[in-house]
């Protein structure tokens, strides 16, 4: 497996997308740890989680709880494993809310440092903005957490440019990374990845297969995928993560999985090679 950096750490170039485990209709909680065995089998050590990963009958934190009964499962070595999660979104059964006060914050982070069965969260991102918080007062509360030891590192969810250069301002080297949606279907977040680069950020597409669950399933959007996936003998959603690293040294795709195929094929990605004809092709 191929690594890449996350601030002063390594992690593989590609990590699993904790959220489908728990937020699909009928979660199987044997079927998740055994996803994340698979994972960690394969060589991932990212595993994104956030405590809003939850069903809609259940509260926060149900994802982080599975997270963390994996690692405690696993036979293997899971020291150098780094655990992001997430906190600022609110859930009331279906419907999700925004709260980016920093008193809200601490206990959301709190929160998760119990769930985790840890003291410092190793990468503890804001999840998105708060349209009643000023992005400044928020961030100061991110600050404010990595100043007490609660986390390692501190990371932003689905921020523009201006953000992203606002809280690179207020928490300095703390900001290691940056979770916006990319993928072929989304690829409005070049801007956001330009920035990270230049800024020395990790980042950290999510959805990055958009929605290319299933070969049969692919649109026009995704022909030229499936194209050059043909060729290689593998899947569509391999080639898309291969294109995605191939794209910028500061992306670290997290394909979602809530089966071990699933994210077996995705680290399958890291080993692909595509030629520079192939790229061109999967650029339009």
């Amino acid at each position: 497996m191929q690594t890449r950096r996350i601030g002063d750490a390594k992690v593989s170039a590609i990590g699993l997308g904790a959220m489908h485990l728990t937020t699909d209709r009928r979660p199987d909680e044997d079927r998740a740890v055994a996803t994340i065995h698979a994972a960690l089998d394969a060589g991932v050590t990212l595993i994104d989680t956030a405590d809003a990963y939850t069903p809609s009958d259940r509260g926060l934190g149900a994802n982080e709880e599975v997270v963390a009964k994996a690692l405690s499962t696993y036979s293997g070595a899971s020291a150098e494993v780094m655990v992001a999660t997430k906190g600022g979104h609110t859930r009331d059964g279906e419907d999700w809310g925004t709260n980016g006060r920093p008193g809200y914050l601490r206990q959301a982070c709190e929160a998760s440092l119990r769930r985790l069965g840890v003291d410092t969260v190793d990468l503890y991102q804001h999840h998105r903005p708060d349209p009643e918080v000023p992005y400044e007062e928020t961030m100061g509360g991110l600050k404010a957490l990595y100043d007490a030891g609660l986390i390692a590192r501190a990371g932003i969810s689905n921020a523009n440019p201006a953000q992203i250069r606002l809280a690179h301002e207020v928490l300095g080297d703390a900001l290691v990374s940056v979770q916006n949606q990319f993928s072929p279907r989304f690829r409005s977040s070049e801007s956001e990845i330009d920035l990270c680069e230049e800024l020395g950020l990790a980042f950290l597409p999510w959805s990055p297969l958009g929605g290319m669950r299933e070969a049969k399933d692919l649109g026009p959007t995704h022909t030229a995928f499936a194209e050059v996936a043909d060729r290689h003998d593998v899947s569509p959603q391999q080639v898309c993560l291969a294109w995605e690293l191939a794209i910028s040294d500061v992306m670290i795709p997290i394909p979602g999985a809530s089966r071990p195929q699933s994210i077996q094929d995705s680290v399958a990605a890291a080993g692909l090679r595509l030629t520079a004809d192939e790229l061109a092709s999967l650029a339009n």
